[in-house]
């Protein structure tokens, strides 16, 4: 094999953030992440992604921890690695489209933490709805020497989504400034020879590099990985086998075997590998255990290709059909789901149009009347706040839900006013640090009382101090 022939492929980790994300709900620990940092910045990963999606909402919501301070942690333990998040756009990490000033704030504390690649996104792939993260991760660049722009397309299947929608969307991205493009497949949809054809077909129209992130779902994940990996892609997302496979990623050893003395060989180490795989798995059992981690997700669920459903927008709808006692309405549901996509314009079902289509779909059915009742999302949907589609929304259901309002033709951020200055004055008596506003800006009520927790948790550290100090030991 010649040197020039050889083209290790890139393996993004995703054990602390999408990973667990998909398996149990975000709910992994920092305290548990900390003591397998130092071997995981042994394996020689492209990337570990550790950070955003649904981590920082949990953490301060379920776990009492605040995700600034893990973030810094992380950043501490890996000394050669890079660290990774995934942020959604105009709406960071919360469900609302922000001003520019709080994108601006958000980014700049991320990578001032200790983040290098921000994985951005929109549930339209709405380009202008990502503009701003690119450009404030950019100037960050810039400033700090450090910060790559990474911007992902929710994949999905329909008329609009040809080769030629995808090739030209590569092209657009790479004029916006990116450093990188992700193919992000979050309900599993993209199958392996698809997967030649569409990395062919975005190589032959953008210099940057490709990075596919997918999940096993529908359970052809790891064979899409081959094909797109001769293809050309550069950089696959994987998971450490004790939380790979099913809602999560494939399996980071398999995938490593799979191109060991290949052009493709990622050189890993799989002794070391097989060290941090005997870490996770106690836990992993222990999750089994607490019924944390549901067998169900564990395995391959083929409606994902059927109804182009990803398994968290399923389980959703079982919960709220459950709350309903209509649980035999759920075949009913899925079908309907197909019919309000095409309605709101058939949008890639990721968060957050995927719990807005959903939840629509679950109404429709048990009203047994189409749009009778519209939640306040699908109502933003219909006048443009969350951005354009690419197909047309139906007319006849925005003269329902909507009638006579004003629809927005660009970005709902270009509607609003600077918010920083607001939010923090409405948060002044919690600020310990710049970065409280940001969490505040995302989760009011939830970082609220997060820094509740946090002020009566140092009341009790200072009195047990005081107590010590004046020779009186707590028993």
């Amino acid at each position: 094999m010649s040197e020039q022939a050889k083209k290790p492929i890139k393996i993004t980790e995703t054990i602390l953030r999408d990973a667990h994300q998909s398996l149990i709900a975000t709910r992994m620990p920092t305290d548990f992440m900390l003591p397998i940092v130092e071997k995981m910045d042994k394996v020689g990963y492209h990337s570990v992604e550790c950070w955003g999606g649904a981590t920082f909402d949990a953490s301060l919501r379920f776990l009492k921890e605040d995700p600034w301070d893990r973030l810094r942690k992380l950043r501490d333990g890996f000394k050669n690695t890079k660290l990774q998040m995934l942020f959604r756009g105009q709406n960071i990490l919360g469900y609302r489209p922000y001003a520019d000033d709080v994108v601006d704030a958000f980014v700049q504390k991320s990578i001032a933490n200790g983040i290098d690649i921000i994985r951005i996104f929109d549930c339209l792939n709405y380009l202008p709805n990502l503009q701003e993260a690119v450009n404030a991760t950019n100037r960050m660049k810039k400033q700090e020497g450090r910060g790559h722009a990474q911007v992902a397309l929710s994949y999905t299947l329909g008329d609009a989504y040809t080769l030629e929608y995808w090739a030209d969307m590569a092209k657009k991205i790479e004029e916006m400034g990116a450093d990188s493009i992700c193919i992000k497949d979050m309900a599993g949809l993209l199958v392996p020879y698809k997967a030649s054809e569409l990395i062919g077909a975005m190589k032959e129209n953008t210099k940057l590099p490709i990075q596919l992130h997918t999940h096993y779902t529908s359970g052809v994940a790891g064979m899409t990985y081959l094909k797109a990996v001769e293809a050309g892609v550069d950089v696959i997302d994987t998971a450490m086998s004790p939380f790979a496979m099913g809602t999560s990623q494939p399996a980071t050893e398999v995938m490593v075997e799979t191109f060991r003395g290949t052009p493709y060989d990622t050189g890993f180490d799989q002794n070391l590998l097989a060290e941090i795989a005997d870490y996770f798995r106690p836990y992993r059992d222990e999750c089994l255990k607490s019924g944390l981690l549901n067998p169900k997700v564990m395995g391959v669920d083929i409606k994902t290709l059927l109804y182009q459903v990803p398994g968290g927008m399923l389980s959703n709808m079982v919960s709220q059909l459950k709350e309903q006692n209509a649980e035999d309405k759920y075949y009913d549901v899925l079908r309907e789901i197909p019919q309000v996509r095409k309605d709101l314009g058939e949008p890639p079902l990721v968060t957050p149009s995927s719990q807005i289509v959903g939840t629509q779909a679950v109404f429709n059915v048990l009203m047994g009347e189409r749009y009778k009742m519209a939640t306040k999302e699908t109502k933003a949907v219909l006048r443009g706040e969350y951005g354009q589609t690419v197909k047309p929304m139906s007319q006849e259901v925005i003269d329902k839900v909507i009638p006579g309002e004003t629809r927005l033709t660009g970005r709902f951020a270009d509607t609003l006013g600077n918010e920083m200055d607001k939010l923090e004055a409405e948060m002044k008596e919690w600020k310990q640090q710049d970065e409280d506003v940001l969490s505040y800006a995302l989760f009011p009520q939830v970082a609220t009382d997060f820094f509740k927790y946090r002020q009566a948790q140092q009341e009790k550290v200072d009195m047990t101090q005081a107590d010590t100090k004046n020779g009186a030991y707590p028993v």
